[in-house]
């Protein structure tokens, strides 16, 4: 069973690192190919393209110049401790261990407009690059017509590698289009938070994304291999509704009472 997310906007590339232990991500010339492109971008273009403040474009456009190979720990982080956002505060990684982070290694993957597919210690470099993002390139009309060939295979590998035949999409809608769902061949299920609100429940973007890298950790600290045991899950509050669930789209609900807790 493997397990894939998004990244996040927010870096931390200050604090120490976790873990010694790091890996180089697979693509890293077509990350190349696209930081080459990105170059040729002024401060200006790029503030247009990513819909990001003047400020922001400057601070992108110099990660740009300054990314280089060969990634190494002195200019490079290990993803999963170098991503700040919503979904990695539901991760627990100060109490990693090493078998954590080995685990880690084999079931969860994260999707990544620059990098393509990360396992969680490929090193990055900063960037700012949204799978979203209509930036064009010589190979391919946007990020997702240039990602789809390379990950879709890579993900497949990775599922056969992890034991069970099923893709848990913890991912956002926008990442998760990376993939080409008509050649996974592979089970997708889907979990889905929502809290009530007036008696409704209602998915409430921050609550969601957080829960996200709660389930995550969870499969990783407990060494969940079938997805039955997804239906366990009871963090952030959150329970599985058998109720409101189909096949492949699980539900985890949580009430008022639970969420002002």
């Amino acid at each position: 069973m493997l397990a894939v997310i998004s990244p996040a906007k927010t870096l931390d590339f200050e604090s120490s690192p976790k873990t010694n232990v790091s890996s180089v991500p697979d693509f890293l010339d077509q990350s190349e190919l696209l930081i080459e492109r990105l170059r040729t971008l002024s401060e200006q273009e790029l503030s247009s393209l990513m819909s990001i403040s003047p400020k922001l474009a400057s601070l992108n456009r110099q990660r740009y110049h300054d990314w280089c190979v060969p990634f190494s720990s002195e200019n490079a982080k290990q993803a999963i401790l170098a991503f700040k956002g919503d979904v990695y505060t539901g991760f627990t990684l100060d109490q990693y261990t090493s078998k954590d982070f080995d685990y880690a290694q084999k079931h969860l993957r994260i999707l990544s407009g620059l990098y393509g597919l990360l396992r969680p210690l490929d090193l990055i470099q900063p960037y700012r690059l949204e799978m979203g993002t209509k930036l064009s390139t010589e190979h391919a009309r946007d990020l997702y017509a240039f990602w789809k060939p390379v990950i879709g295979n890579a993900i497949l590998e990775a599922i056969e590698a992890s034991g069970e035949n099923v893709l848990i999409n913890l991912a956002s809608q926008e990442y998760f289009q990376a993939l080409d769902r008509r050649d996974l061949e592979a089970r997708v299920i889907t979990p889905i938070f929502k809290d009530e609100k007036n008696g409704v429940f209602k998915i409430i973007s921050f609550h969601a994304k957080k829960a996200r890298g709660c389930m995550s950790d969870y499969i990783i600290r407990n060494r969940i291999t079938s997805p039955e045991g997804l239906k366990d899950f009871e963090g952030m509050g959150y329970r599985f509704n058998a109720e409101l669930s189909d096949l492949d789209n699980w539900m985890f609900t949580r009430s008022s009472h639970a969420l002002s807790q």
